[in-house]
């Protein structure tokens, strides 16, 4: 696996493997749809809880196409999104009062303390090496304000053994060594039989380690899909919107147990700057 750094960008290095899967544009449908978007609705319903009520300035480092953006801004915040692949960008680029360019998590053209949130919801995970998860989470704290909010996404080190039994792929032999060898290392190989790009799904205590070695205090974690997402039905409850009321405010209820951080497919951890 090799990585591509773009001419345009010299600061961007992004592994090839990476830039040809998000090139598909599937990511903004896929939470948009089916099970998925328990992920979507339950990213919304943690954030809202977690920004300032007041307009903020909101740096979505890694935002894909703006599926993020695009509320946050609709809420009244000022959005500044960066991402590593350029048709992300061209497509966020579109949506209304969101000011999109290409960046690398891990060195930010940014200010210092020039935003009052920043959003990591996807670059943790596609950084497999525990050094640069480090460096993107500092350079987080670098451009927020002291006293200012950063939330990281992780992909919980379970969520490919969880996914591949409720889709009943793990009775596959070449899928339940590869699940298998994943829940061992945390490290998801396409070119290994995978599903996804490739990948670090860690353990719930990682990204609080991760988030204190870069002078951030951790101020809480939270299952996004906590068991929902396992079960079957889950997606006609999610057209239903009082059934999907429901299984929001149940997932809600134990979004920060400790018992059950791993059991959802993904993870907030949120900090602070202190100063």
């Amino acid at each position: 696996m090799t990585e591509t750094t773009r001419p345009e960008d010299p600061a961007v290095r992004v592994r090839e493997e990476i830039l040809a899967y998000y090139a598909q544009g599937k990511e903004d449908g896929r939470l948009r749809q089916g099970v998925d978007r328990l992920e979507f609705w339950r990213t919304q319903d943690v954030l809202r809880r977690l920004l300032p009520t007041a307009r903020a300035r909101v740096l979505d480092v890694g935002g894909g196409s703006g599926v993020h953006a695009e509320w946050l801004a609709r809420d009244g915040h000022e959005v500044h999104l960066l991402d590593p692949v350029p048709l992300h960008v061209e497509l966020a680029g579109r949506l209304p009062s969101v000011a999109a360019r290409v960046g690398d998590a891990r060195e930010l053209a940014e200010h210092d303390a020039s935003y009052d949130v920043v959003l990591l919801l996807g670059p943790l995970y596609h950084l497999p090496e525990r050094a640069d998860r480090v460096r993107a989470l500092s350079e987080a704290r670098r451009v927020v304000r002291p006293g200012g909010l950063v939330v990281a996404a992780t992909i919980n080190r379970f969520a490919g053994l969880h996914d591949m039994l409720r889709r009943e792929l793990y009775f596959t032999a070449g899928h339940r060594a590869r699940v298998d060898r994943e829940r061992e290392e945390g490290h998801h190989d396409p070119d290994d039989g995978g599903l996804f790009t490739t990948a670090y799904f860690a353990r719930p205590h990682e990204a609080p380690e991760e988030f204190t070695d870069a002078a951030l205090t951790v101020t809480g974690q939270y299952g996004l899909e906590g068991v929902a997402w396992l079960m079957g039905g889950v997606e006609d409850w999610l057209d239903d919107p009082d059934r999907r009321e429901a299984v929001l405010a149940a997932t809600r209820r134990i979004e920060s147990e400790p018992t059950l951080l791993g059991t959802s497919g993904h993870l907030l951890t949120a900090g602070r700057r202190e100063t």
